[in-house]
């Protein structure tokens, strides 16, 4: 049973994401049905969203980042000047599966070009996120636990404190091979193309 705080974050979320994809979609002259063929997000959904009657997933969330062609942060983090960013304080994004959650550290502004994530990975899961956009990369630390991360079909074996980067333009799946949760940072870049 959901405490009343993790509901009213749940829809102050919600309502953030929504106000925030209608700007866009009306700054860029888009019409949802528009908006629904580049982000293969439905129609329907999409207007939910922008209602702040759904809460939508992290695959959501990227496909309609993706399909913008902005980093998700701009979607949940709140925009103010200055920003202390707690561990579990701010906007989480669960994946459909339920094994990662993400946590945006900081905004990025006008549509920016790079985003801070933490994401807590739950034990013996994984999570196999879509390919991103063109010119994405990916800055991987372990802050805690293990991972393994396959990309394509390299798969690369990170301990507490490795980090790796990467073109996140590809396949590429989180494993957590521990029983216990393991912590990552994210750095994402996105290149103008």
């Amino acid at each position: 049973m959901e405490d009343s705080n993790s509901l009213h974050d749940a829809e102050k979320l919600a309502k953030q994401v929504g106000e925030t994809l209608r700007r866009i979609r009306q700054e860029r002259g888009l019409s949802l049905q528009e908006l629904a063929e580049i982000t293969e997000v439905s129609k329907l959904t999409l207007g939910k969203i922008e209602r702040g009657e759904a809460n939508p997933s992290l695959t959501v969330i990227w496909k309609i980042a993706n399909g913008l062609t902005i980093p998700i942060s701009v979607l949940v983090t709140e925009h103010q000047d200055v920003v202390v960013s707690r561990k579990n304080k701010g906007n989480k994004v669960l994946s459909a599966n339920g094994a990662c959650s993400l946590e945006p550290i900081f905004d990025s502004t006008n549509y920016g070009s790079s985003e801070i994530h933490r994401a807590f990975l739950k034990p013996n899961s994984e999570y196999s996120p879509d390919p991103h956009q063109p010119g994405v990369v990916e800055y991987v630390t372990v802050m805690k636990g293990e991972l393994i991360l396959k990309i394509q079909e390299a798969i690369y074996h990170l301990h507490e404190y490795d980090a790796i980067k990467f073109r996140g333009d590809q396949r590429h799946t989180y494993s957590n091979p521990t029983n216990s949760e393991t912590v990552l940072h994210f750095v994402m870049t996105y290149s103008k193309i």
